[in-house]
């Protein structure tokens, strides 16, 4: 039984009146993957971005309730937001690398949080590729922009800048809708491999995919989390008619 990383206890969010996460209580565990499945709209990425402050960034988002991350409430007033997201870090749907070199793409992180020294950059950048299974393929080419990779190998590299930063958990909202099938599976392997050494939370719109990578899965319908459960009982035999439903094909 893994340790708990994430306790979430009477979470509502709203975007001005209208609101779009309802009382949510969800235990995530340590080293695992977990799941956010559920249709458009229905609160699965809104929840993810509150685990690292995200919707911090978007006007009157009001939230009320607990997010406690190794014993923190990550919304009290004392904690440091910037620091929070090194902890917590975020790969999104698009692969979005900088229009530097590969090697900068990596370095970023480390360098706005003060660190220099060429050797342990160089260090970082390694491991952080090998982390993100990318190293052999670009080792040779770390001077180029990372442009001009392709869209399966930048993703990879996003995941190398954020893993480069030492991150105890990583979010992923959809790494992979924007991917070909073959890319796809080379990030689903990774995130198996990640999990022994990190958290992760994905959104996935892709039942497949929840289904083959994670440990745990969450529904979401109408800003509800409706169920929340090892993967296989909630896609064998899942306890509410809803989440049979949805998972089933006749709606969503």
């Amino acid at each position: 039984m893994n340790p708990t990383a994430i306790s979430v206890k009477n979470l509502d969010l709203y975007y001005g009146e209208k609101q779009a996460l309802k009382n949510i209580h969800v235990d995530i565990d340590e080293r695992s993957v977990t799941a956010l499945i559920g249709p458009s709209g229905c609160g699965k990425s809104t929840f993810l971005r509150t685990l690292n402050r995200m919707n911090d960034l978007i006007p009157n988002v009001r939230i009320e309730g607990q997010i406690l991350i190794k014993d923190t409430d990550i919304y009290s007033d004392e904690v440091d937001v910037e620091m929070l997201r090194k902890r917590v870090g975020m790969v999104f749907q698009a692969p979005n690398p900088f229009p530097k070199s590969i090697y900068e793409n990596v370095a970023y992180g480390p360098r706005i949080h003060g660190l220099n020294d060429k050797k342990k950059l160089d260090e970082i950048v390694e491991r952080s590729l090998r982390g993100a299974a990318l190293w052999d393929e670009v080792k040779d080419r770390l001077k180029d922009r990372a442009t001009g990779l392709s869209g399966g190998q930048q993703q990879r590299l996003c995941i190398a800048r954020a893993l480069a930063v030492e991150p105890d958990i990583l979010l992923m909202d959809e790494p992979t809708s924007a991917l070909d099938p073959i890319s796809t599976l080379k990030v689903e392997e990774l995130v198996q491999e990640l999990k022994k050494n990190y958290t992760i939370v994905i959104v996935t719109h892709n039942m497949q995919q929840a289904a083959r990578i994670s440990d745990k899965t969450a529904f979401f319908l109408n800003g509800d989390l409706i169920e929340y459960n090892d993967t296989d009982k909630l896609f064998s035999n899942p306890d509410h008619q809803q989440t049979e439903e949805y998972i089933t094909g006749r709606f969503g």
